[in-house]
């Protein structure tokens, strides 16, 4: 295998002459910012990410592209569920073990499903999270994702700040050639799934119609949702809301005479997507007012990205049990897709009292080490590594366990020759990448309307820390250099 490419050793007194005001600059310039913990509107602050661009060799990123669709037409099969099938069975397993989040979502949707569902399409917006086993040289699914996925805008924009800083000379003898460091179009291919979803959704007047995006309270990665807002602006004329959980009963209102059509009071515009930045942890549901709102928008005739049944398969418990082939083979016909799909699972474990969940809970004693515990939740912060397990497991009483997951770790290659750039400090820490590609499909329970490839993102972390996340504060986002 061809090294990967590495950039000159600078020292952190040479990175503040040449590169860094140039970075910072670019940066707000650019609109690669998030607002700070208890922030003002006026005050915003740079984004953490990389001074260069992380290698990937590029047999693994093209796998992972490759895959994509498959991935996204699995679970646009899977969530085809008429409340008879195997999701709906399986959630309603899961919903006992997980009362509190998994199965008040699993109410909501029976609920909305008695009533009758009133829009056929769904639009999925997915990211397929993949590390790189470096004792195998192959990618591995840490997760899929199914609602609320992020940094579709910032994905674009640091490829870009990656791309001004080679082009403009400011990597010196290091600069790469512009074959090898692909700006992600993620921003681009997502807006457009957006316009061809709306354009299918039969409005009572077209002239009149928008996108909500639904947002938590406090958003501080405002920045990264809007990019994707000014992008369907510019380039559709397709104006885009932005509203909480709260919002939602005094500034909306539902046409029950008509399919339940979903309408903005304020303007009469018709809500032809509904949008979700928000909605996939229990902090974003404060109230039973939370969940009203949520029924609400479920009720409607607009077209959700994601509806409640697409969400839910995109639970932890989900992706364990396809790893079974005899579970996998029921929604993925073609043996080939099967094949593509296994190459990038690990071995999944239940901590239920199946055969394979017993002996999952004598691994996860005997073994941890070997193990990342997973519970239903998203966001970074949740789960529990290694050595952790034992303890986390035995505090919370062996009723509880089955609602998690024990994943076998992934063991990545570190990086040593890259730059963390957190507000006004640096690391030159080694670094583990984490590829996230995204994906779109637009379906009802007959058709696929669509099933597209929608760009792709990088996130980097120290290697002494376990979780990722970058909104959550614990990694930073980053962009590929080919090799």
């Amino acid at each position: 295998m061809t090294e990967p490419i590495v950039p000159q050793a600078l020292t952190n007194e040479e990175l503040e002459k040449q590169i860094l005001p140039e970075t910072y600059q670019w940066a707000l310039s650019n609109g690669l910012l998030m607002y700070p913990p208890d922030f003002q509107l006026t005050q915003a602050q740079i984004a953490p990410f990389t001074l260069y661009p992380t290698p990937i060799a590029r047999k693994n990123f093209e796998e992972a592209i490759e895959v994509q669709q498959s991935f996204n037409e699995l679970y646009a099969e899977i969530s085809r569920d008429q409340g008879e099938h195997w999701l709906s069975q399986e959630t309603e397993k899961l919903a006992h073990s997980d009362e509190g989040f998994t199965g008040k979502l699993w109410d909501l949707y029976k609920s909305v499903r008695n009533e009758g569902i009133a829009q056929k399409l769904r639009l999925g917006i997915f990211r397929s999270d993949y590390l790189i086993d470096k004792n195998i040289d192959q990618i591995k699914q840490v997760e899929f994702n199914t609602v609320s996925v992020s940094f579709v805008g910032f994905s674009t924009r640091v490829g870009e700040v990656h791309k001004y800083l080679n082009d403009s000379g400011a990597y010196g003898k290091s600069s790469y050639a512009d074959k090898d460091i692909p700006v992600p179009t993620s921003v681009q291919e997502m807006t457009k799934s957006f316009a061809d979803a709306f354009q299918k959704y039969d409005a009572l007047n077209d002239e009149k119609k928008i996108i909500l995006m639904v947002v938590q309270r406090g958003e501080r990665n405002v920045f990264d949702q809007r990019i994707i807002e000014y992008s369907l602006q510019k380039d559709y004329g397709i104006r885009v809301i932005r509203m909480t959980f709260d919002d939602i009963i005094s500034r909306l209102t539902s046409d029950n005479a008509d399919k339940n059509r979903l309408f903005f009071k304020e303007t009469g515009d018709e809500i032809a997507i509904v949008y979700y930045r928000t909605g996939y942890t229990t902090t974003d549901y404060q109230n039973e007012q939370d969940w009203e709102a949520r029924k609400f928008l479920e009720k409607s005739y607009a077209i959700k990205a994601p509806d409640l049944l697409t969400q839910l398969s995109g639970a932890k418990k989900i992706q364990q049990l396809l790893t079974d082939d005899n579970i996998l083979s029921q929604f993925v016909k073609s043996e080939n897709s099967r094949r593509a799909l296994q190459k990038t699972f690990v071995k999944i474990y239940p901590l239920d009292d199946s055969e394979l969940g017993n002996i999952g809970k004598k691994l996860a004693f005997d073994e941890p080490h070997r193990f990342v515990l997973k519970p239903q939740r998203e966001g970074g912060g949740n789960n529990v590594y290694k050595e952790d397990i034992p303890s986390f497991l035995s505090t919370i009483g062996e009723s509880k366990w089955d609602a998690y997951i024990l994943m076998e770790i992934i063991d990545p290659l570190p990086y040593e020759n890259n730059v963390i750039i957190r507000g006004n400090e640096i690391f030159k820490e080694s670094i583990i990448s984490e590829l996230g590609i995204y994906g779109s499909i637009l379906f009802d329970d007959e058709k696929i309307h669509f099933n597209r490839n929608s760009g792709w993102l990088l996130r980097s972390k120290f290697t002494t820390s376990n979780e990722g996340g970058v909104a959550a504060g614990f990694g930073c986002l980053d962009s590929v250099v080919m090799y």
